[in-house]
């Protein structure tokens, strides 16, 4: 994200309790090469699904539910790592 607007930066910062929790959860200690595929896609969701739930939860943005069709579309796919 380019030059993010303030309720872009909003949005991001209501990504930082969720984010903190389920590092915490896996453990702080480790870098993302001891992680597993899944605990770094696990982060990844974590921080889109708390910035679209923010993002979605202004007046301007009431509906999104097709960004979050879009998100579980592309998590589907196959992820070459």
């Amino acid at each position: 994200m380019i030059d993010p607007t303030d309720f872009e930066k909003e949005c991001l910062a209501a990504a930082l309790k969720p984010l903190g929790e389920y590092v915490a959860e896996i453990g702080m200690h480790r870098s993302f090469a001891e992680m597993t595929k899944h605990e770094v896609l696990t982060i990844i969701e974590v921080v889109v699904t708390a910035y679209q739930d923010r993002m979605c939860g202004s007046p301007e943005h009431a509906s999104c539910e097709h960004l979050r069709a879009e998100a579980n579309e592309k998590f589907s796919a196959e992820v070459p790592f």
